[in-house]
């Protein structure tokens, strides 16, 4: 069996003091949380999310990072800085840094490799735009995705990594998939990695739902076989809404 993984993506929101007050709120009401749950901050709120989760369990991640150790990139955060933060994880190919930030798959890749080079669990994510599902591409996409971000992995580190399916069009618009949706497509990239990386590393791998997951249809999405989390947004702002996602 694999253990549900619920991770909160709180992107550019909550200022250090604000993203302190979130973190102890949450504390006390994931106490008895049954999956892994993990909280992905801005870089400014690591010290004070850290601190605040500090003999929690709950685990620290970053919403990105660059695939060089160091050099001349302004801006840009190494995994050795993620890592001495407290962060575990980091999320990397979200389709906010692909749309505004012109993020290829390649870079992903690079990204992937150092991450997992440096003792990161990164959090992949891929997905389509509604277009692209509407035009039928949805299966081929995101299968090519995944596997140009795993290049280069042996299959016991992609049996460690987290991937997220972010269906694009559902993504702070309110929509959502239908449980069969995000379950079929989830299974597309399991079979795609079972056919690269072979049985044990497609049933390790836990493949997050992305797309506007709350506390009203988290339980129905997590009944799904292949499922194993989500990829949260705008309900992990709210201290509520992220536990009862949680609490599913």
């Amino acid at each position: 069996m694999r253990k549900p993984i619920i991770a909160g993506n709180w992107k550019m929101n909550k200022t250090p003091a604000e993203a302190r007050a979130l973190a102890q709120a949450l504390v006390p009401l994931l106490k008895n949380a049954q999956a892994d749950v993990v909280l992905c901050v801005p870089a400014v709120d690591m010290a004070a999310v850290r601190e605040a989760l500090r003999g929690t369990g709950i685990a620290l991640g970053a919403q990105n990072m660059h695939w060089q150790a160091s050099g001349a990139y302004t801006g840009e955060l190494s995994a050795a800085m993620l890592l001495d933060a407290g962060c575990a994880y980091v999320i990397l190919g979200h389709s906010e840094r692909r749309q505004y930030f012109g993020e290829t798959d390649e870079f992903v890749n690079r990204k992937v490799r150092a991450a997992v080079a440096a003792g990161l669990i990164p959090i992949i994510c891929v997905g389509e735009t509604r277009v692209q599902r509407e035009e039928g591409y949805t299966d081929t996409l995101v299968a090519y995705q995944t596997l140009t971000a795993l290049t280069g992995l042996s299959a016991v580190q992609v049996a460690g990594v987290v991937v997220a399916y972010e269906p694009v069009w559902a993504i702070g618009t309110g929509l959502v998939a239908t449980d069969e949706q995000a379950n079929e497509t989830i299974g597309v990239i399991r079979q795609a990695v079972r056919g690269k990386y072979g049985d044990a590393a497609a049933d390790a791998l836990r493949i997050q739902y992305g797309g506007s997951m709350n506390p009203a249809n988290a339980h129905g999405l997590m009944q799904q076989p292949e499922i194993d989390g989500g990829l949260i947004g705008g309900a992990s702002l709210k201290a509520e809404d992220f536990a009862k996602v949680v609490n599913f």
